[in-house]
């Protein structure tokens, strides 16, 4: 089959491709499928593949001309792309523009439109100005992480039946929700459930309220829940529970001394040096935080500076893996499930989507630009290259590096590290082209509080 064809670049990285197949090539698909039609249709009084043209052409005429017409188009098509340059991405299948008209005998002209791979042209961020935030780890930090150490070392006791809940004691309670008739639902009963109070560690987040009830005391309790809860089965309801407070622990402190220390690790002889280690690690978070903001701060102004035309079904794809991905967190199997428990907010799940979008968008942007680059720039990572990323890992774990080695191979994902050895190279070289200027001052905690 000869073919002439015509590409035209539309908007979003889609094109459109015209193709026209010749009369005869139109006519020799057709004759060919006739042929098949007869060698495979029954037909009373015709022994099979011996029923004549006419009679085919009688009988399947209209399905004759539209099974000739797919056929020729997808060869066609298949025969235009053959060495093209843009070709279709392998999730955008290209759809065909209108209702052609297909005669026998006359030249087939014919377009479809499909998304391709996009063009990508990186910024230039050349003296371009990263502010990082002035930090101090101060003396308060360091108690902070001594107060939350003797917690971990806390002896959990129970404290006398006549003495009311406060915020920090260890709660066992019984609770279930109440139709309107105050009786409790099934399926939402749970019993011996543990928790400290304020922690919030509980689905109704009923904290406040177990606060001042004595052991063996029930109470019924009606919340309501904002749109925006977490727990998108509650949001915007109004729910009346029954709690029951069973058991009632409190904590007690250890001392802050050496005999602490050393129940931390053997490592440690003295408070000092639990001090000491505390420190320590307290400027590898620092160290690592403003690693991480340096590097978001190269990567936002890079992707804020370059310039990619996202194919719709580009992104499509994305926010359908990202509601894949909400749907197994959740336990959920359909989205008709999903559709039910989003529509408690006010919502759908389409309206979900576009909330994702410009999230799902910058992240495919951040991803084709780092990769253009990393190519360009012939970025490598050697065998020894990975076995230090191990050894590094196997330092900040308490697992060795054979055992790092073995969960990375083991979940596939050796060749994501590789991605990433070479990635945060091209950044480090990125960071030289700019200015980093002071920010503003700011505690050690609120730093992190920025992530969250």
């Amino acid at each position: 089959m000869v073919v002439t064809k015509n590409i035209e670049k539309l908007e979003h990285s889609a094109v459109r491709l015209t193709v026209t197949v010749g009369k005869d090539d139109v006519r020799a698909a057709y004759d060919a499928l006739l042929k098949d039609y007869a060698k495979n249709v029954r037909i009373d009084g015709f022994r099979k593949g011996k029923v004549p043209a006419n009679i085919l052409e009688r009988k399947f005429g209209p399905q004759l001309k539209l099974d000739a017409m797919g056929r020729v188009m997808d060869e066609a098509v298949e025969k235009a792309l053959d060495g093209e340059a843009l070709v279709p991405l392998s999730y955008a299948q290209p759809e065909l523009d209108g209702q052609p008209a297909f005669e026998l005998d006359a030249d087939f002209s014919f377009s479809v439109t499909y998304d391709v791979f996009p063009e990508v042209v990186a910024g230039d961020i050349s003296g371009m100005e990263l502010e990082l935030p002035q930090v101090t780890i101060a003396k308060a930090d360091e108690e902070r992480e001594l107060d939350e150490i003797r917690d971990r070392n806390a002896i959990v006791m129970d404290k006398d039946d006549k003495a009311a809940a406060k915020k920090g004691d260890i709660a066992t309670v019984d609770y279930a929700e109440l139709d309107e008739s105050g009786e409790p639902i099934k399926g939402t009963e749970r019993q011996d459930f543990v928790f400290e109070i304020g922690s919030g560690h509980n689905l109704y987040k009923f904290d406040d309220d177990v606060i001042g009830m004595k052991k063996d005391a029930e109470k019924t309790i009606e919340k309501t829940f904002p749109a925006d809860f977490e727990y998108a089965e509650l949001a915007g309801q109004t729910k009346k529970l029954r709690v029951k407070l069973t058991k009632l622990k409190e904590k007690k402190l250890p001392e802050l001394d050496d005999e602490l220390a050393q129940d931390v690790s053997e490592q440690f002889k003295t408070l000092d040096d639990l001090k000491a280690d505390i420190r320590a690690k307290l400027e590898k978070r620092l160290e690592d935080r403003l690693k991480s903001l340096r590097e978001k701060g190269v990567v936002d102004a890079l992707v804020e500076k370059s310039t990619v035309d996202l194919p719709a079904s580009m992104v499509a794809a994305e926010l359908e893996m990202r509601l894949r991905n909400l749907m197994q967190r959740m336990g959920i199997d359909s989205e008709e499930r999903l559709a039910q428990i989003v529509s408690m907010s006010g919502r759908s799940v389409d309206q979900l989507r576009e909330e994702w979008r410009p999230e799902a968008e910058k992240a495919i942007k951040t991803r084709l630009v780092l990769d253009k680059l990393t190519e360009e720039g012939k970025y490598a990572a050697s065998d020894d290259d990975v076995a230090a990323e191990y050894a590094k890992m196997a330092a900040d774990s308490n697992l060795s590096v054979d055992e790092v080695k073995a969960e990375y191979e083991r979940r596939g994902m050796v060749e994501y590290l590789v991605d990433r050895i070479k990635e945060d190279r091209l950044i480090a070289d990125l960071e030289k082209k700019m200015k980093v200027k002071k920010g503003k001052k700011i505690a050690f905690v609120d730093l992190f509080k920025e992530n969250e």
